[in-house]
């Protein structure tokens, strides 16, 4: 009868149900499942210690003072073991249950040996309150436990649903790109087919004079480039190669380029000025891309400065990453059009695909940098063209990374 009173307490709607391992706990560690005996066979062990201690101060002469006051120190481990593992409301059925079972001896000691007696009702009270607070602070550990696995849960739901959505907008976002790009594509061809076309007709009726058949063969001859370099950037555009990275030297990079382009602005009169200290860091690169990219910025910053103008190519160490800049003198770029300077097809030039600058912040992009452009408030004049470069290998997902936008201010 004893048993079944104290299984009672065992009711498992009153056991909040242990949640799984969370997210943060080591997977490889071996831990001891909690879950190996069931509710019920917990509470037939705590209440057989209770049995068994109420039997053996029964059992034991009231003289034997040393065996009863360890007997009576044993009664805190049922007493908490039932406040831990089934709450305030198992610590306090497993302390009606030893008071029940240990009135007996507490009746017959309470004449022979009055101070055991009361030793063992103060322990039992003091063992009882201790099981209780226990089991109030595990209620409450249990229920924040649960609450934390609900929270899991529903993170890893809203994260589920999250890289869905961002998978489904990426997937969308490479239609509408490639959409674009194909328009763009069929926009830039069609003016060289119209020439081609053109000339070509000329060429077919055979009654056109000799200057004009060289002029048409002249017109086929460029077009045919034109339309060569605009599918070759486009490829190049379309399908980047993966950066050769390498321990580079960025001093012997810029000097490389601004030496091929000397002869450009020596040409059309506009002085390159370098402001590029004599050592800095090695970079892990890939050097042929970086001067791809130097180059292409340099050549527009000198197609866009009048003659006597200025083009400086500066270089600078900022938050940890290789900084160069290149400055020139031009008109500048509207406004309205620096959100667009790094779209492909858009251009300012009359003879541009409109791919250089969009190449050049792919190429950035995938060394984990970013490539940007500001009015150059120093002259009032002109552009500022950044490019920014972190000294080590960026991780492979900085491959996919855009190109940083415009800066407005």
């Amino acid at each position: 009868m004893q048993i079944s009173f104290m299984l009672r307490f065992a009711d498992p709607t009153l056991v909040p149900p242990l949640p799984r391992r969370a997210a943060w706990e080591n997977e490889g560690m071996p831990i001891a499942s909690t879950r190996r005996f069931s509710p019920r066979v917990k509470a037939a062990l705590i209440g057989a210690m209770i049995v068994a201690l109420a039997i053996a101060t029964w059992l034991i002469p009231p003289h034997a003072v040393v065996l009863h006051n360890i007997l009576h120190h044993l009664n805190i481990l049922p007493l908490m073991l039932a406040g831990m593992i089934f709450g305030w409301r198992g610590a306090l059925k497993a302390l009606v249950l030893a008071t029940v079972l240990q009135s007996p001896s507490i009746y017959r000691h309470w004449h022979r040996m009055p101070v055991d007696a009361q030793d063992q009702v103060v322990e039992l009270s003091t063992f009882g309150a201790a099981g209780v607070i226990a089991g109030i602070v595990a209620d409450r550990e249990r229920m924040q436990r649960l609450r934390v696995e609900a929270t899991k849960l529903e993170l890893e739901r809203v994260y589920t649903e999250l890289s869905a959505n961002i998978q489904q907008m990426k997937k969308t976002e490479r239609l509408t790109a490639a959409g674009q790009l194909a328009a763009s594509l069929a926009h830039e061809i069609r003016n060289p087919l119209a020439s081609i076309s053109g000339a070509a007709g000329i060429l077919a009726r055979g009654q056109a004079p000799v200057a004009s058949r060289e002029e048409c063969l002249d017109i086929l001859m460029k077009e045919s480039l034109r339309l060569n370099k605009l599918l070759t950037n486009f490829l190049d555009f379309a399908r980047p190669r993966l950066p050769r990275f390498q321990r580079t030297e960025p001093v012997s990079v810029i000097q490389s380029v601004a030496v091929l382009t000397q002869h450009v602005a020596t040409r059309q009169n506009v002085e390159l000025r370098q402001q590029i200290p004599l050592k800095l860091r090695e970079i892990d690169c890939d050097p042929e891309q970086i001067k791809q990219v130097l180059l292409n910025l340099i050549l527009n910053a000198v197609q866009a400065t009048e003659e006597h103008g200025t083009v400086v190519i500066r270089s600078m160490l900022e938050r940890d990453r290789l900084c160069v800049e290149v400055v020139d003198e031009g008109h500048g770029i509207p406004s309205e059009d620096l959100e667009r300077i790094f779209d492909p097809f858009f251009t300012t030039k009359e003879n541009g695909t409109g791919l250089g600058l969009a190449i050049a912040a792919n190429i950035i992009a995938q060394h984990g940098g970013a490539l940007t452009c500001r009015p150059n408030t120093d002259r009032r004049m002109g552009m500022v063209f950044r490019v920014e470069l972190p000294f080590e290998r960026p991780p492979v997902s900085s491959f996919e990374s855009k190109p940083e936008r415009a800066d407005l201010s």
